[in-house]
């Protein structure tokens, strides 16, 4: 693992004005994902090509953090500021959740459920009483099915939504209300689970689906109370998701140019502001195609740090 490797990355301006402020481009790496702000004013993110963690410091310089990352994706701080990591599928990928220690020392918190391992750990989110949720869908570098473990008692396969409490104990909280879980977030009062449903791809029904769940207090789902907050149709649906100081959720979609799997129609690149009744608050506009993920961080909580094609990006939301 390299924790000290410095690449010296420089910070451009650029000039998009949006209703809430200057769009700016903060590091440049192979492919972006994962942010997560630190209590000690870094930002965290994911190069998934290289296999690493970047951490950017408030100076601007952008260092290598953790490498290999075992294809870290979605990153979480928890309330003692340590860092947590889906770890995926692809090449050199392993497919589970870990806590990275004060001393550097790679916890795994788990890598497997009913003795059999996950699909491709992509995205998770802390909740205030310490619980972590996170989402397994599963996500190419598969060869056949018999690489899918997480299958139900017909034989289909489980994309599946899970929790860890507090005591190690993991239980799955979704099976199938959702097709494929991909960005998650738990609203700040508590009361609410919000999960991407990013089915993309040439076939036919495919969600692209922004869901709202009751959430209850022992941290399990009302799967009764599945709501519909926004559906991108057939273009590209929401990928990470963040909750805002508002209260909305901010999700990351669309293309600003037509892929091989979704066209650019109607939903371009960036982030929709989407509020918990499912009304479109805001849009955000990100003029980088395979916008990825986003959280909020800055000294007033305010910042919104977007990972978009090689970039990170941030924007001051008013």
């Amino acid at each position: 693992m390299k924790f000290t490797f410095t690449l010296f990355l420089f910070t451009l301006a650029l000039t998009l004005e949006t209703r809430s402020g200057e769009l700016k481009i903060e590091g440049r790496v192979a492919f972006v994902e994962g942010p997560a702000w630190s209590s000690d004013a870094n930002v965290f993110f994911t190069d998934i090509e290289n296999n690493r963690i970047m951490r950017r410091d408030p100076s601007g310089t952008v260092q290598v953090y953790r490498q290999p990352s075992g294809r870290a994706n979605g990153l979480a701080f928890d309330s003692m500021g340590l860092l947590h990591a889906c770890e995926g599928h692809r090449e050199g990928g392993n497919r589970r959740i870990t806590r990275t220690e004060k001393d550097g020392r790679i916890t795994i918190l788990t890598d497997r459920y009913n003795g059999r391992r996950y699909n491709s750990p992509n995205d998770l989110v802390i909740d205030s009483k310490g619980r972590i949720y996170f989402t397994d869908p599963r996500y190419g570098g598969y060869d056949g099915a018999q690489e899918v473990e997480q299958i139900d008692q017909d034989g289909k396969p489980i994309e599946g939504v899970y929790r860890i409490d507090t005591d190690g104990s993991v239980t799955r909280i979704i099976s199938h209300e959702v097709q494929r879980p991909n960005g998650i977030a738990v609203t700040d009062d508590g009361k609410h689970l919000i999960v991407a449903d990013n089915h993309n791809g040439p076939e036919a029904g495919g969600n692209r689906i922004l869901w709202r769940f009751d959430l209850l207090e022992d941290g399990s789902i009302n799967t009764d109370s599945r709501t519909k907050l926004f559906d991108w149709k057939a273009e590209r649906g929401p990928d990470g998701i963040a909750i805002g100081p508002d209260g909305h959720v901010y999700a990351t979609a669309g293309f600003n140019f037509p892929s091989t799997l979704e066209s650019a129609n109607e939903f371009k690149a960036g982030v929709y502001v989407i509020s918990l009744k499912g009304e479109e608050i805001s849009f955000i506009p990100v003029p980088e195609d395979m916008i990825t993920n986003c959280t909020f961080g800055g000294e007033k909580g305010n910042t919104l740090f977007i990972t978009a094609g090689a970039k990170l990006w941030s924007i001051e939301i008013n």
